[in-house]
């Protein structure tokens, strides 16, 4: 089954998290199932010390989840990183579109943000030419070869990002194997 997902790239302090919190928001408000993927270059703990998952995962559990009746959390050690592919056809299959944050190497389609006062250039567009760019969020007009978005109008990303992923006309997706 295909899933829809799209990257969302820019310098650190950009704005990508506050970005994609309002288009979320608006993704859910239009009635789509989301689902959203952070990149971390550092290592980083949703374990919490005195914690009993802490301690169980502590104890050298390779798999740990913590579930309640409203959600869970999957703590599990990896000695080779899964590739964003992988973590889409294990983990997304039940929603309609996935955001990424981050992810700027890889070859998921991506829309940059882009402001003024943070840098002058862009990552997609700036020594490299970046084939998967397909928009630019940004505070201010710019020439280029993609579609220029008003990063201060959450509803007209939005319909970019419905008009290309989830409207059926395009098929702009990450086909998932059967694992």
């Amino acid at each position: 089954m295909p899933v829809n997902v799209v990257s969302f790239v820019a310098k650190s302090g950009t704005g990508k998290t506050t970005l994609l919190e309002k288009l979320i928001v608006e993704l859910k408000r239009r009635g789509y199932k989301v689902g959203a993927i952070k990149h971390d270059a550092h290592r980083f703990d949703i374990d919490h010390p005195g914690k009993d998952s802490h301690r169980l995962t502590a104890a050298g559990t390779d798999t740990m989840l913590v579930a309640s009746p409203e959600k869970l959390a999957l703590i599990k050690r990896h000695a080779v990183p899964p590739s964003v592919e992988e973590l889409l056809a294990t983990y997304f299959t039940d929603v309609d579109i996935v955001v990424t944050e981050g992810f700027k190497k890889s070859s998921l389609p991506k829309i940059e943000i882009h402001r003024r006062e943070r840098s002058p250039t862009l990552l997609c567009r700036g020594e490299e030419h970046d084939p998967t760019l397909i928009a630019v969020a940004s505070d201010e007009p710019l020439e280029l070869d993609v579609p220029v978005l008003d990063l201060n109008n959450t509803e007209a990303v939005t319909d970019f990002v419905v008009q290309r992923f989830l409207s059926g006309r395009t098929s702009t997706f990450i086909p998932c194997k059967e694992m």
